[in-house]
């Protein structure tokens, strides 16, 4: 295990009890005192992985989040003193992978960390399998090569969690998808874990795909799948 994490909380407590949790598992792990410091190292050198406080001195998490995605997918995630759905939304819509209010559970965000590493490489092995790269359902085109997504020919931007989750459904057009099946292959997370993950990323994709002719539909108590819009739903 190779994987380097950049860790940035104005706490010294918190940075110093994740970094340890961490390369107990046998994780390369750099941590800082700030956004800023993480982002010039970032700049220099990427990293697998980055642990973002969003409240600290200089720029917040928030920003240095929002400059990352300028120009890298890694993974992010956000840790906030406040249990708060704005911060929660601002967090995931600027492209943040997951969430974590304090106090947390060091042993819960490792969890989480291995998960991510998880949904990575499953994203490369179905990079590597995509031999048959377009997907369609009614008036929605996913190219798996160049990463676009189409609605009715117009371009639709995705975030990563958004993208994946979208391919999985389109591979599977033909049936219902649980809740759990999503979390374990897109996001690597097995059942213990607790998130809303999979709930809000289909909430977002479901408002930017609204103007189109396919519907993400609830099963209740089970998951989604995808519908061709009826007249119903116009």
């Amino acid at each position: 295990m190779n994987e380097l994490i950049y860790i940035a909380d104005d706490e010294t407590n918190i940075r110093e009890v994740v970094k340890s949790f961490l390369e107990s598992e046998g994780y390369r792990v750099t941590a800082f005192e700030d956004g800023d410091q993480l982002l010039a190292s970032f700049q220099e050198e990427p990293c697998d992985l980055i642990i973002l406080d969003i409240m600290m001195p200089g720029s917040s998490g928030f920003d240095v989040c929002r400059q990352i995605r300028q120009t890298s997918t890694v993974p992010i995630i956000m840790l906030t003193a406040r249990d708060s759905d704005l911060d929660y939304a601002t967090g995931i819509n600027l492209g943040s992978d997951d969430y974590f209010t304090k106090p947390f559970s060091a042993m819960s965000l490792v969890m989480r960390v291995k998960a991510i590493f998880r949904r990575v490489e499953y994203e490369r092995a179905a990079s590597n399998r995509a031999s048959d790269s377009l997907l369609t359902f009614a008036d929605l085109e996913l190219n798996q090569q160049s990463k676009k997504v189409l609605l009715a020919d117009k371009p639709v931007e995705l975030t990563p969690n958004e993208y994946n989750l979208l391919a999985y459904l389109l591979e599977n057009s033909d049936r219902a998808v649980s809740r759990e099946e999503l979390l374990n292959n897109i996001w690597g997370y097995t059942c213990e874990v607790e998130t809303r993950a999979a709930d809000d990323t289909v909430r977002r994709l479901r408002k930017k795909i609204a103007d189109g002719k396919v519907v993400i539909e609830t099963v209740w108590g089970f998951g989604f799948r995808l519908k061709e819009k009826s007249a119903s739903d116009k």
